[in-house]
């Protein structure tokens, strides 16, 4: 058996690590709409020629878990060919929700089949459907937008401009959505780069052994953290308040067994799906609890396929957690991913009391909003995840106004917000006091108000409205987040949870998001909280 280099090991983890760093920084440097260069609401990642990750950036979980379904729906391909790249989002053969964008292209040493796949996921600001932003109170897949199979948008090295202008013939913002696939387009041919470097220094047979090394090595780590899970089954149950349609509380449910250095996370007892947007496909659920295991393990641990090998996940084809076609799924991604981080989180809470922090804000709180632009000559699309407060926990305070599990994106700057759309920022803040209590407080959210220059359409997808992030350990509650209209007509009224509505201009929207829940039985507040 062949030793292995702890040294060229680590060269090699970091290597891989820069190339898809590096991929990132080109797709958010020539990227045309805000939500990917300010954002940053992109993920890029390494696959060996199994569809196995070999590593990724420091990007989007929720984007990143699920990644390696859509290699594998590329995998299926038997006509590919180098200089090849295939384009997806069906959430149904590889993707998550519509808006979400792959781009899989095979890197191929010798003419049998690929050696390697590089990947990248990127949220287009709108990709069709009923309402601007491709985020709706949808009953089904097809109201969602424009919905892509793995189809090549590259064949033989050349841009498929028949396929592109399919897409932008089904989108509001054309012109921002050629500029933000050309990006994408750019990152990996940037990724192929940098991978035949990698090829010419250390050579095909190294790399792959280095890489199936880091695979293991990730497995042994993950493993010696759920070893030192007390053997047993924990059970938790969340609920998400509503679909949007009329339809809640929603059950979910984890069942939760530790035997050894094997964890089975079993979700099966969860609800059925429901009529509107908050189902998932098993992709969401798939790297949800792939974050959650991977927080008990230390930071260093190359996050790669290796990383899952002891963890059994088990779904319910027809559930809220692993739905089935023509299924309403934009908010799954979004929300219920977050909701399933609460839920996996709370199991563990029992397996491991006073290791387990608090319940963050568990909302993405998305906010979408379009309409004709002020000069009369286009549409615009605007689309932002807000932040708020992580729940305290055994190290300390959460922090406060912060994107939180899940999600790892930036905001959009007032600058960048007010120059690029008809919309005018009254106020930015944290919002005080809205963390829970406790000896290690939560964060605090946030207040974004925001004044509509132009007629516009508005939806919401937000959770956390009506019950509260959980405490631990005697902790308090987060506080409940809230959205709220102002009209000359009534002044400030309150808005649902997950709602879509026509918006004249001057009228105002005002987002609070929900605080972190408390850690510990002291009577903190989270007022003086890191942010």
């Amino acid at each position: 058996m062949r030793n292995i280099d702890p040294i060229r090991l680590e060269v090699i983890k970091n290597r891989i690590r820069a190339l898809t760093e590096e991929m990132g920084g080109a797709l958010m440097r020539t990227a045309f709409s805000p939500n990917i260069k300010e954002r940053r609401d992109f993920s890029c990642a390494l696959f060996d020629g199994r569809g196995q990750m070999l590593g990724q950036a420091a990007h989007i979980p929720v984007h990143l878990g699920s990644m390696p379904l859509s290699v594998q729906a590329a995998l299926e391909r038997r006509d590919l060919s180098p200089g090849d790249a295939l384009l997806l989002n069906d959430p149904f053969r590889g993707g998550t929700h519509l808006p979400d964008l792959t781009l899989v292209t095979p890197v191929w040493i010798n003419e049998d089949a690929p050696s390697y796949f590089l990947a990248n996921r990127a949220h287009h600001a709108d990709i069709g459907g009923i309402s601007a932003g491709s985020m709706p109170l949808s009953t089904e897949i097809f109201q969602e937008g424009l919905r892509i199979p793995p189809v090549k948008i590259i064949r033989a090295g050349r841009l498929d401009e028949e396929l592109m202008s399919l897409i932008l013939a089904n989108v509001r913002t054309p012109q921002e959505r050629r500029g933000d696939l050309r990006a994408q387009i750019a990152a990996n041919a940037l990724g192929e780069t940098r991978m035949r470097e990698l090829l010419e220094i250390f050579g095909a047979e190294e790399l792959n052994f280095y890489g199936n090394a880091l695979m293991d090595y990730a497995e042994k780590v993950q493993s010696q953290a759920i070893r030192e899970i007390p053997d047993g089954l924990y059970e938790a149950q969340e609920f998400l308040e509503d679909d949007g349609c009329g339809q809640g509380p929603i059950r979910l449910h984890c069942r939760m067994e530790i035997c050894g250095d094997r964890a089975t996370v079993d979700l099966r007892g969860s609800d059925d799906q429901v009529p509107g947007c908050v189902n998932a496909v098993r992709a969401i659920c798939l790297s949800a609890v792939s974050y959650c295991f991977h927080l008990l393990a230390p930071e260093d641990m190359p996050l790669n396929a290796g990383g899952m090998r002891p963890v059994t996940l088990l779904t319910r084809r027809g559930s809220v957690l692993d739905a089935r076609f023509p299924a309403a799924v934009a908010g799954g991604n979004v929300e219920t991913s977050q909701r399933v981080v609460d839920l996996v989180l709370k199991a563990l809470a029992e397996a491991l009391p006073g290791k387990i922090p608090a319940a963050s804000c568990g909302s993405m709180n998305n906010l979408t909003i379009g309409g004709p632009d002020l000069k009369g000559e286009g549409l615009f699309a605007y689309y932002e995840t807000i932040a708020g407060g992580a729940g305290g926990g055994p190290a300390g305070a959460g922090a406060s106004g912060i994107q939180t599990h899940m999600t790892n994106t930036l905001n959009t700057p007032v600058e960048a917000l007010e120059h690029a759309y008809p919309l005018r920022v009254h106020r930015y803040s944290l919002r005080q006091d809205s963390g829970g209590a406790g000896t290690h407080p939560g964060g605090e959210g946030l207040i974004r108000e925001l004044e509509f220059l132009g007629r516009c359409r508005v939806t919401l997808l937000t959770e956390r409205r009506q019950l509260a992030p959980y405490g631990l350990e005697g902790g308090q509650s987060g506080g409940l987040g809230r959205n709220s209209l102002f009209t000359a007509e009534e002044g400030w009224t309150s808005l649902p949870g997950k709602c879509s509505f026509e918006a004249e201009a001057r009228q105002r929207i005002r987002i609070e998001t929900p605080g972190g829940g408390g850690w510990g039985p002291g009577g903190r507040s989270s007022e003086g909280a890191s942010s």
